[in-house]
């Protein structure tokens, strides 16, 4: 096997024994100490001892494996001598060569049983210019700054490097002493040029100091971390042995016995127990400085806080739980009977009764909220509110797992451990503006906690143990009901709270309104009264809503001005009559009485249900000249638009029944409006008012100012039930309406609307469209045909 060089003319060639590397190489004028492991290889080394001790050592490729083949063998090595050659007792030798001079290895004369080869041997050539002694300079500064660096490198190398005469002499002592791949050190082995070579080296040597300077770099802040714990450690091992000395305890072991304590003094289940003290003893191994020291802590923290046992007394004297709810709150006969009817049975059951989940659904400002802090008064419980409005994250009610940064539990165990009783009056308002996106959906993870199957166990992500939340009485409130999931809607008794009549709104005004506004404003009773009359007035003419919040405001507008003439030490009036009300609260915003002024053509009174409570609105008709076209205008919802058409339909069919001319609806346009263009407007209850007033148009008779009405129709002209009916009639009582007529079926609806509303206004009940025009339509007869009157 040959590996064929172009040889230069006149070479200086020679035959010696071969040793192949790959993991070392030799450079000239440099000793070095290798480990000979193949015996064909320490053969070679043998041979050369034998002879004038002179080598070839050449550097392979393929160095990943033991086998080699010639053609693997690099063109350019070292002619070395060999000083020494040690056996070792595991077969392998230690041999020390001295390196001569480059060689070019020309060809293998012999594989087996040693390796020999012929070779060219080079002579380096003499180089020494301004710019080459520049080089030297730099070459010897980075290797300083290097051996500087370097853990590996001692400054006898640098001395040496320093007596380097030659740049290819310093070159391979440098290249000898860096830390380099072994291809990188064969490339710059094959440089033969000394400028050249020189040149690589100073590259290489850069790139290392480079490297070295970011090592070290890492390695100081790394140092520095790791003497801080150090020292942090030491020191407190020593202030430990001190405090044992003088009988003290440091605050790390004072806080552990407080925290063993307090898991001892709550009083919480085994397993909730056994969690904790199984990370109190994680925490008595954990360093102070060390992150998880807070993280556990804190976890610690919440379970010994939480209440496990502690509980309130009910009040169960049922007496004195009603005169508290009728302080309180006026009205609302409903909750009030449902909340003394658990109390009974509690008392009865002897605490055996599962709490139940309450739902209160009303307009805004009707006393949801404030009757859930009057509920827990009577029963003598903690009272508690969590605003679930706008919540999107499902990690608000089930907490984030301790694995996350800043982790805390959820809303629910936050509350629990403010209110300190297992037993609280927990009220999660605005359940109905609940939301859900990516983050995961509240309202679900809300069916655990409104479950009194499931939420003796409640799951909580952060605390990892169950908590048991059956003795808490939840009370939800919501303006609307449709926005509930229907699974969490099932898991909760729905009780309605309607609108307030006009008494009920003077007696709340009288009794808590008044009082409370005055208080807040620092005025005394004698100094400001309200007449009935002007508290009549304000309802009528400044507000128009179900509850009470803008009444209150109205009152307040008017107690600020007083209390500002009384701080002047002007004269002040004592007394608010409904005459003095402009120059207190301005122009009414409200017109009173009846929705329209007098009788109209083509203009009928309707109602709707509102998240406000209820309100009146006007239905126009107006017939134009056209080509049959229907026109609805007033921001109508698919659902009314289709009741508009409906109507359209019925009074076609009756069109030769009242007398109509032939080809009438071809020849006009009909125009259906609903005025406040800017409220969306929806539902089939206005049937019945888009028929009065088309007919009106139609046959010319004009609808009766003083009635109302409401109803689905059908195309045979049925009147069908609605909802909302006490809302609707609520609104049509504050309009001054005096005839409200309703779908027959919505008869058993009344026994919901207060005595003083049923005895101002008279109820027809129809289940036909003709029933519904004999008493809107101002046309002789009864008013009751086809009706009932009640």
């Amino acid at each position: 096997m040959t590996i064929q060089v172009e040889a230069k003319a006149n070479p200086k060639v020679v035959e010696l024994p071969l040793l192949p590397r790959r993991d070392s190489l030799v450079y000239p004028r440099l000793m070095t100490q290798m480990l000979v492991v193949r015996p064909a290889f320490q053969r070679a080394v043998e041979e050369a001892i034998a002879g004038d001790r002179r080598i070839l050592v050449v550097g392979r490729g393929n160095i990943g494996s033991r086998d080699f083949d010639v053609s693997d063998l690099s063109s350019i090595g070292t002619l070395a001598m060999v000083g020494r050659m040690l056996k070792l007792p595991d077969g392998a030798a230690t041999v020390w060569l001295q390196g001569e001079t480059r060689i070019r290895l020309l060809e293998v004369t012999q594989t087996e049983p040693w390796y020999r080869a012929r070779a060219e041997i080079l002579e380096e050539p003499e180089a020494d210019s301004l710019q080459i002694q520049a080089t030297m300079r730099s070459v010897l500064a980075l290797f300083e700054k290097c051996v500087q660096l370097s853990p590996n490198l001692t400054w006898d190398v640098y001395v040496a490097a320093m007596n380097a005469t030659t740049p290819g002499w310093l070159a391979d002592m440098v290249c000898s002493s860096l830390n380099l791949e072994l291809e990188t050190r064969q490339k710059l082995m094959e440089v033969l040029d000394p400028e050249e070579r020189l040149n690589a080296v100073n590259h290489e040597l850069a790139r290392e100091v480079e490297l070295l300077e970011l090592q070290n770099q890492i390695d100081s802040q790394v140092r520095e971390t790791l003497d801080k714990s150090q020292r942090e450690y030491v020191l407190r091992e020593q202030l430990r042995a001190i405090q044992k000395e003088l009988s003290e305890v440091d605050p790390q072991s004072q806080d552990i016995e407080n925290l063993k304590k307090k898991i001892e003094a709550s009083g919480m289940p085994e397993d909730a127990a056994k969690k904790a003290n199984e990370e109190l003893l994680r925490l008595e191994h954990i360093p102070p400085a060390s992150p998880e020291n807070p993280v556990i802590r804190g976890y610690l923290e919440w379970l010994s806080e939480l209440p496990w046992t502690t509980r309130t007394e009910d009040n169960l004297d049922i007496a004195q739980a009603a005169r508290l709810l009728d302080e309180h709150h006026y009205g609302l006969k409903k909750v009030k009977e449902r909340i003394l009817e658990y109390l009974a049975v509690r008392k009865l059951s002897q605490g055996k009764l599962r709490s139940p989940i309450l739902c209160f659904v009303g307009a805004p400002g009707v006393g949801k909220t404030s009757l859930g802090r009057s509920i827990a008064e009577a029963m003598g419980r903690k009272f508690i509110r969590v605003s679930l409005g706008g919540i999107r994250d499902e990690a608000e009610i089930r907490g984030h797992r301790r694995t996350y940064v800043g982790a805390l539990p959820g809303r629910v165990i936050q509350t629990m451990r403010r209110a300190g009783t297992i037993n609280p009056v927990l009220v999660l308002d605005e359940i109905d503006k609940v939301g859900a996106d990516y983050r995961g959906d509240p309202s679900s993870a809300l069916l655990e906690v409104l479950d009194p199957e499931q939420n003796h166990s409640f799951s909580d992500h952060y605390l990892e143990v169950p908590y048991n939340l059956s003795q808490v009485l939840f009370i939800t409130t919501a303006n609307l009901l449709d926005p509930i999931l229907p699974a969490l809607h099932d898991r909760m008794e729905v009780i309605e709270l309607p609108g307030y009549t006009e008494e009920e709104k003077l007696e709340i005004a009288r009794r808590f309104l008044v009082p409370k506004q005055l208080e807040e404003h620092g005025l005394k009773p004698e100094q400001l009264r309200f007449s009935s009359g002007a508290l009549r007035r304000i309802v009528r003419e400044y507000t128009r809503e179900a509850g009470v919040r803008s009444m209150e405001r109205e009152i307040g507008s008017i107690c600020r001005k007083v209390a500002r003439r009384v701080a002047e030490g002007k004269e002040a009036p004592a007394t608010v009559l409904p005459q003095s009300l402009p120059k207190h609260l301005g122009a009414p915003r409200f017109a009173w009485g009846t929705a329209e002024e007098q009788d109209e053509i083509g203009v009928a009174t309707g109602v709707a249900y509102t998240p406000a409570g209820g309100d009146v609105l006007s239905v126009e008709v107006a017939l134009l000249k056209g080509k049959g076209n229907l026109l609805l205008t007033g921001q109508l919802g698919d659902v009314m638009k289709e009741s508009a058409q409906a109507a359209v339909s019925y009074c076609r069919s009756k069109s030769e029944a009242w007398g109509l001319k032939d080809g009438l609806f071809g020849r006009q346009d009909i125009h259906i409006h609903l005025p406040a263009g800017a409220t969306p407007k929806d539902g089939p209850s206005a049937g019945a008012a888009l028929t009065t007033a088309l007919a009106s148009a139609l046959t010319r008779q004009p609808v009766r100012k003083e009635v109302a009405m409401t109803g689905e129709i059908t195309l045979r002209g049925k009147v069908l039930p609605v909802g909302g009916v006490k809302e609707k009639v609520l609104a049509a009582h504050r309009a001054g309406i005096k005839v409200f007529v309703l779908p027959e079926e919505n008869r058993k609806d009344a026994a919901d609307i207060p005595l003083k509303v049923r005895r101002d206004i008279q109820f027809v009940y129809v289940k036909e469209m003709d029933s519904v025009l004999q008493v809107a339509l101002r046309q002789p007869g009864s008013l009751k045909t086809k009706g009932e009157a009640a």
